[in-house]
C-alpha cells in the first residue's frame, strides 16, 4: 500500500526571545498569571524584516536537505498559514520561487492552528492517489504582527515560527501517514477572529474599517479545546485501528498547557509520552506541530518505526488529528 512517508525535517523560529518578564512592561500582566494560565514563559517574535516566507524557506530547506531530495524534485508545496506574507501570492508561491522547486505546484490551505493537520492530509492524500510522489509541508505562522499589544489576553498567547516536513510516497505500508480525521464547526467562527484585510472589511477603499487586533474568546476558545482536542484523538485512533496504549508520542497543538494536560488526562498518555514545548515557544499556530516533531526527532524522543499522534485545533473553528508512523 502507498502511503506518505516523512523522510526529514526542518525547523526556524525568530532570534528574538520575548519573556513573560518582558510583557510585564507592556501589559498590566505578570509572569506568575502568563504561566499559571498558559504554560508560557517565553516566545519568538519576528522583526519587521521577517516574514511567513522567509521562516518557511529555511526550514524548507532544511527538510529538503535532512530527506536528501532536490527542490526540482518537489511535486507539490503546500503550507498551512492564515499569516501569509500577503493576501496573494499565495505563501506557498514564494517558497516554491525561494527554494527553486521549479517543478512543484503550490498551495496554501487556511486553517489556522490546524493548518498543519490539514495541510499534511491534503499532501497525504496526493501521495496515496498517485499523483505526486515528494511533497513539501509547512506549517507557519506570525500572529505576533497580528495582536493587539495593549490586550493582554491574547498578546502574551503568541509567537512565530516555521516547520517543514518531507514526506515522500513509498510502498511500505507499515509506515507513513496513517489515518487523518479533519473537523469543522463554522457556528464558532465568531470566537476567534481577524476582521480587516479580507473582502467583508478591505484594508482600503469606502468599506475599510478601523483596524484591530485579533480578537478571542478565551473562555469559549477554551471549553471547545478541551473537548475538540480529546474526541479528535480518540476518534482517529479509532478509525486507524489502534489504541492510545500504542502510541509512542503525543504531538499535540502547543496552545495552553492546561489544554495539553487535559487531553492527555483523557486518553491516558503518561508524561514521558507527551511532548511540550509551550514554555519556550507559546502559541506558533500552523507552526506548532511541525515544531514539535522537529525538536522531537531531534532530541531522540522521535524514533523510525514510532507511532505519533497529533492533535490541533483553531479558528473556523477547526480541528484534527493525524497518526503517523515516523
Amino acid at each position: 500500500m502507498r502511503r506518505a512517508l516523512v523522510t526529514g525535517v526542518g525547523m526556524q523560529v525568530p532570534s528574538r526571545i520575548v519573556t513573560n518578564k518582558e510583557l510585564e512592561s507592556l501589559v498590566d500582566t505578570s509572569d506568575e498569571w502568563i504561566l499559571q494560565r498558559t504554560g508560557i514563559r517565553e516566545r519568538r517574535v519576528a522583526g519587521p524584516d521577517e516574514t511567513a516566507s522567509s521562516l518557511a524557506i529555511v526550514a524548507a530547506k532544511e527538510a529538503l536537505d535532512r530527506s536528501q531530495v532536490h527542490p526540482e524534485e518537489l511535486d507539490i508545496i503546500v503550507v498551512g498559514t492564515v499569516t501569509g506574507d500577503m493576501p496573494f501570492p499565495s505563501t506557498s508561491c514564494l517558497v516554491q520561487a525561494g527554494i527553486g522547486a521549479v517543478n512543484a505546484g503550490a498551495m496554501d490551505v487556511g486553517a489556522a492552528c490546524a493548518g498543519f493537520i490539514y495541510s499534511l492530509c491534503v499532501a497525504s492524500s496526493l501521495i496515496e492517489s498517485g499523483q505526486s510522489r515528494n511533497a513539501l509541508v509547512i506549517g507557519v505562522d506570525m500572529l505576533t504582527k497580528f495582536v493587539d499589544w495593549t490586550d493582554r489576553s491574547t498578546c502574551v498567547l503568541f509567537g512565530d515560527g516555521a516547520g517543514a516536513l518531507m514526506v515522500q510516497a513509498s510502498e511500505n505500508g507499515d509506515r507513513g501517514v496513517l489515518k487523518t480525521v479533519m473537523l469543522a464547526d463554522g457556528t464558532g467562527a465568531r470566537h476567534i477572529e481577524y476582521p480587516v484585510g479580507g473582502s467583508k472589511y478591505p484594508a482600503s477603499g469606502e468599506q475599510r474599517t478601523p483596524a484591530k487586533g485579533l480578537t478571542m474568546n478565551g473562555s469559549e476558545v477554551y471549553r471547545f479545546a478541551v473537548t475538540a482536542m480529546g474526541d479528535a484523538c480518540c476518534r482517529v485512533l479509532d478509525e486507524a485501528g489502534y489504541s492510545a496504549e500504542e502510541v509512542d508520542l503525543f504531538v499535540p497543538h502547543q496552545a495552553n498547557l492546561r489544554i495539553i494536560q487535559s487531553a492527555q488526562k483523557r486518553l491516558g498518555i503518561p508524561d514521558e509520552r507527551v511532548f511540550v514545548n509551550v514554555d519556550r515557544f507559546g502559541n506558533t499556530s500552523g507552526g506548532s506541530i511541525p515544531i514539535g516533531l522537529y525538536e522531537a526527532e531531534r532530541s531522540g524522543r522521535l524514533k523510525p518505526g514510532d507511532l505519533v499522534l497529533t492533535v490541533g485545533f483553531g479558528a473556523g473553528l477547526v480541528w484534527g488529528a493525524n497518526l503517523i508512523r515516523w
